[in-house]
């Protein structure tokens, strides 16, 4: 009997995935790959029938038989590397995390191409197999030497990266149609690299028993990927609470607030005037303490402080044409006049 927990996410309620079932069909599926993987590697070590027929399609070299496919599958190519289709499925995948506000799909991608890496990429640098255009010697495995091609990464990127859409379908008729697509894409990525001449066969035929392994892989790593997403999802919301309840520094106003700092004028910048509204006792009634009507409330302004200006000599403004005060230009001053009048 299977115990059932709840989503962090949404309080569904979902199988526990700790103990994943062993099906007859995913028992044999496992057990052939595993002998096409261990088959293909002895084959390629012992120099066998295997190695002789990866020389004899190399030197028909089928991109000079069928020279007009050579652009079409240059682009085709790319349906198997790993940093284009792995931000397209993300993406899809993403939208489906969304809509059923779970992180399952992302992590299943994820745990996916990290076990994809890990394996796949220690066995190209473990081996160190040279491809078909820098091989050395006609006839030899190509083993041993600087190369990374054995198994391919292409075709076990293309196996698992769209194999996890069949994985992650929720209907059986769902299940079939993407794993037929995944199988499609999986086997023309691999037939295209024989094709360009970038992998020997045996390498394509490891990289399909590699990609098949990691997929089988996933539900023995379901209740890790579980608790990764309640880590995560515990994670995001003590985040947002601390940003809720974090203290507003003091040197920002705070939201709603009515008044904030004010601004400090620079020293280049002119004082503005301020329109002030005098309150006084009594105005809501229109009438002051003692009773009497109250005139209305008239708006003043304040001054603006300007450094006081003092006049130095006379105010009157000089002019060319104007005579001192000692000369009259019509006669003789008030005193000369008073002179002659007594004298006379």
């Amino acid at each position: 009997m299977r115990t059932e927990d709840k989503l962090p996410a949404t309080g569904e309620r979902r199988p526990d995935l700790a103990r994943p079932r062993m099906t007859r069909t995913r028992f044999w599926l496992l057990g052939t790959t595993l002998a096409v993987y261990a088959a293909t590697v002895i084959g390629v070590l012992t120099t066998s029938w295997l190695v002789k027929f990866d020389w004899q399609v190399m030197l028909f070299r089928p991109y000079k038989q069928w020279p007009e496919f050579h652009t079409f599958l240059d682009y085709f190519v790319v349906m198997g590397q790993r940093g284009p289709t792995a931000v397209a499925v993300a993406a899809w995948l993403g939208w489906c995390c969304y809509q059923q506000r779970t992180l399952r799909p992302l992590l299943v991608l994820g745990t996916s191409l990290l076990l994809l890496n890990s394996t796949v990429g220690a066995v190209k640098i473990g081996f160190g197999r040279l491809g078909p255009h820098y091989a050395t010697t006609v006839g030899s495995n190509e083993m041993w030497h600087t190369g990374d091609i054995f198994p391919s990464g292409h075709t076990a990127n293309a196996v698992v990266t769209w194999g996890v859409l069949a994985y992650l379908a929720t209907t059986p008729v769902a299940r079939r149609v993407a794993s037929l697509i995944a199988a499609g894409f999986a086997f023309g990525v691999g037939m295209t690299t024989v094709y360009l001449g970038t992998h020997w066969l045996s390498d394509v035929v490891l990289g399909w028993a590699a990609g098949v392994l990691v997929l089988l892989a996933l539900p023995w790593l379901e209740p890790a990927m579980a608790r990764a997403e309640v880590l995560l999802l515990t994670l995001w919301r003590r985040l947002r609470i601390h940003r809720a309840s974090a203290p507003v520094p003091s040197g920002r106003p705070v939201a709603g607030t009515p008044l904030a700092t004010p601004r400090a004028a620079r020293d280049d910048e002119l004082p503005t005037r301020e329109t002030v509204a005098v309150v006084r006792p009594g105005a809501a009634t229109g009438r002051g303490p003692d009773g009497r009507p109250l005139h209305p409330v008239r708006q003043h302004t304040v001054r603006s402080e300007r450094t006081p200006v003092t006049p130095v000599g006379s105010r009157r403004p000089p002019h060319a044409d104007r005579v001192p005060r000692a000369t009259a230009p019509f006669g003789p001053s008030g005193a000369s006049r008073g002179r002659t009048a007594t004298g006379g």
